[in-house]
């Protein structure tokens, strides 16, 4: 796959980015940039600066950090989710649609170095990911044809600077370049209107793309014990650009006249949505801090996936799939508790708000609201080097959902179902201060 967006088809883009949506945060994002904040359910994540990581959440943090600083680590997701439900024909035929387990387990890894130049002006440089996963929900699934398969793997590289303007206050903004690839296919079904083979390809795209952002931030620190933070990254434009293949595409191209091809050039505009988040920390005493964080997510502009495909002439763009999302809310609660002058014991809980409503979710995106538990801790092994661990059981809540779109009728119609599952995060990061 070149480096670039697979656009082709409804599923696709959102099937793609969204492998994640079964999971960790809403919509298609990955909330898992440090184990440091997994383990207080990254509560509080924009006014605090445990280590060189703090620049992926605020890039103002960096005036907090002395010297020079490194952290490496990795988040080991592991989703357990369900899908149950039934799939009928044009024909009447129903057809159980069941899935387990359709969401793969993945390692999140995660760099970062900061280094304060002087007593106002830091730099900083990360490498992360806020999107991707992979579904596969089997070609033996009755709700295939809507969806089957789905992966998406991106790398984000941030250049970040800060400022300290004021004794209290901190600016600071970064450059995001983006690269992602990714998949969607969809396959026919035992009681697919149209006769075929069971698997065979309805639907099926790949691509990938890059593209730049950016972000701002800023912290206030009122007094001592008291500290405000809020950041902003942008959205960020993508066209994917890819192939498609598969009966869907091949009959477009039959009733227009233009050749068959085994794979059809396309694109797709997607944009990443743009998000906020307000942060506090309160050190209540020498061994007790707080954290809170309200988190936004722009997801209202995600309402529709339209292809674009050159070879299909004055029919080349094509109403794929109606979305309209819905912006999403996350609201998180932590806690730090000194126990030793070298061990931190971290706990958070959060509340993600799903970005989906019940008449718009799908099987190949079952977004739906998130409770997380976390866990961590952090120890002090030497002056230079400190070492953390975070644990987060995620708890999705059962969500139910229609499908009934015109453009999938001829493979299958109408499906309805509901969607269980959990989630189980365990993190490991290392902090170094030169």
């Amino acid at each position: 796959m070149k480096m670039n967006k697979t656009l082709l088809s409804a599923a696709v883009a959102v099937g793609l980015l969204s492998t994640s949506t079964v999971t960790q945060a809403a919509g298609f994002q990955l909330a898992e940039y440090s184990a440091t904040g997994l383990g207080r359910a990254y509560a509080g994540e924009a006014a605090i600066a445990d280590g060189a990581d703090a620049q992926w959440r605020n890039p103002a943090m960096l005036t907090y950090l002395e010297g020079t600083q490194v952290s490496v680590g990795g988040i080991y997701v592991n989703p357990n989710i369900d899908i149950d439900g039934t799939s009928t024909s044009m024909m009447g035929k129903t057809t159980s649609s069941n899935s387990s387990d359709f969401a793969h387990s993945a390692v999140i890894p995660n760099f970062y170095v900061s280094h304060k130049y002087n007593e106002k002006f830091a730099l900083g440089f990360a490498a992360g990911t806020n999107y991707g996963m992979e579904t596969d929900l089997g070609k033996d699934f009755g709700g295939a044809n809507h969806g089957n398969e789905a992966s998406v793997t991106t790398m984000e590289l941030n250049l970040n600077a800060a400022y300290q303007v004021l004794e209290s206050v901190s600016i600071g903004g970064g450059i995001r370049y983006i690269m992602a690839e990714g998949s969607f296919g969809a396959v026919s079904t035992a009681n697919s209107l149209v006769p075929m083979p069971q698997g065979t390809a309805l639907k099926y795209m790949e691509g990938d793309d890059t593209a730049w952002g950016w972000q701002v931030g800023t912290a206030w620190q009122i007094n001592e014990n008291n500290r405000l933070g809020f950041t902003y990254k942008s959205e960020v434009d993508l066209t994917l650009e890819g192939h498609a293949n598969g009966v869907a595409f091949d009959a477009v191209a039959d009733a227009l006249g233009t050749p068959v091809k085994s794979k059809y050039n396309g694109s797709m505009q997607l944009a990443l949505p743009a998000t906020a988040e307000l942060a506090s920390f309160h050190q209540l005493s020498d061994k007790v801090a707080v954290h809170v964080s309200v988190n936004w997510t722009n997801w209202s502009s995600f309402k529709e996936l339209v292809a674009d495909i050159p070879e299909f002439g004055p029919a080349r763009t094509q109403d794929i799939k109606q979305e309209n999302w819905e912006d999403n809310y996350r609201f998180a609660l932590g806690t730090t508790y000194q126990m030793t002058p070298k061990l931190a014991l971290r706990s958070g809980i959060a509340y993600d708000t799903s970005a989906v409503s019940e008449e718009h979710r799908t099987a190949t995106i079952p977004e739906t609201d998130r409770t997380w538990l976390s866990i961590g801790a952090g120890y002090q092994w030497s002056e230079q080097l400190t070492l953390d661990a975070g644990f987060t059981y995620i708890l999705a809540k059962d969500a139910k959902m229609v499908e009934d779109d015109a453009s999938s009728a001829p493979f299958g119609g109408h499906f309805e179902g509901e969607v269980t599952g959990s989630i189980w995060l365990v993190g490991i990061q290392a902090n170094y201060r030169f």
